[in-house]
C-alpha cells in the first residue's frame, strides 16, 4: 500500500481536558489511516473519544500531541487561512442535531459553505452555480419539493438529509458524520444510512461516529475505541 493510497493519516494523536482539579485523557495515542474511497466506521462507549477524535480530523479541534495529515499535507502546520479553507473545501461534516439555520430555506441552508467561501464579489459571480448544484442535491437526496421550505417544517429525516446536501456542497474530498443517525428512528437512520452507502458507492470517502453496532455494520472497516486508544483486533 503507497502512501498516497491514504487520504487521512493520524500518529500518536493524545487530546485531553480539564475537568475541575482533574485531567481527563480522552484520546491517548491514537494511529489511524484511512484510504482513499473507504466507508469507516468508529465505535465506542460514551466517553471513549469518538467525536474528539472526528473533530480532530475535521480541524475542528487540536491535538496536545500527535500528527494529523491529509493527503499528506501536516494540518498542525497549516494556518488559521489554510484551516478554514480545508474544514469549507477538503471536508463535509453532518453532525447529530443538523445545526440548519432556521432562518434560511432549506436551499439556502444547503449552498452556504459555497457562500462563505467567497467575497461578496466573488459570490455575485458563482451564485448561479451554487444555486444549480445546490438543486440539483437536493433532488438527489429526494427533497426537491422541500427546496423553499424553513428546516424546521421538515422531519427530522428530511433535515438531516438537507445537512447530508450542505455538507457535499463543496465537493469534499471527505465526509465525517457524527452519529448522523442518533436522533431519528430505526426506520429513518436506516434511509440516512442508504444515503451515505450510495454516496460511498459512487467514491465519496466517509468517517462515521456512532455508539450503535448494527449501524457501524453497514460500513466496510469498524473502528472500535476503548479507553482512549484503538482496541486491537477490533
Amino acid at each position: 500500500m503507497s502512501k498516497s493510497d491514504f487520504i487521512l493519516k493520524v500518529e500518536g494523536l493524545c487530546r485531553s481536558y480539564r475537568m475541575g482539579e482533574a485531567r481527563v485523557n480522552v484520546l491517548a495515542g491514537v494511529d489511524l489511516a484511512v484510504r482513499q474511497g473507504e466507508f469507516v466506521a468508529i465505535v465506542g462507549a460514551s466517553g471513549s473519544g469518538k467525536s474528539t477524535l472526528l473533530h480532530i480530523l475535521g480541524a475542528l479541534d487540536k491535538p496536545d500531541k500527535g500528527v494529523v495529515s491529509f493527503e499528506g499535507r501536516d494540518l498542525g502546520r497549516m494556518g488559521q487561512r489554510e484551516l478554514n479553507k480545508f474544514r469549507n473545501k477538503m471536508v463535509g461534516f453532518v453532525f447529530q442535531f443538523y445545526h440548519l439555520l432556521d432562518e434560511l430555506s432549506v436551499l439556502e441552508n444547503v449552498f452556504l459553505p459555497a457562500m462563505a467561501s467567497k467575497s461578496v464579489f466573488g459570490w455575485l459571480g458563482s451564485r448561479r452555480w451554487a444555486k444549480s448544484r445546490a438543486r440539483e442535491l437536493l433532488g438527489e437526496l429526494g427533497l426537491s419539493e422541500r427546496a423553499n421550505h424553513k428546516p424546521y417544517q421538515l422531519s427530522g429525516g428530511e433535515r438531516q438529509r438537507a445537512a447530508i446536501g450542505r455538507a457535499l456542497m463543496n465537493e469534499p474530498r471527505i465526509l465525517l458524520a457524527d452519529e448522523p443517525t442518533g436522533n431519528l428512528d430505526s426506520a429513518t437512520g436506516n434511509g440516512i444510512l442508504k444515503v451515505f452507502e450510495k454516496l460511498n458507492k459512487a467514491g465519496q470517502t466517509i468517517v462515521m461516529v456512532t455508539h450503535d453496532e448494527r449501524i457501524a455494520q453497514k460500513a466496510g472497516r469498524i473502528i472500535t475505541l476503548a479507553d482512549g486508544k484503538i482496541k486491537q483486533g477490533a
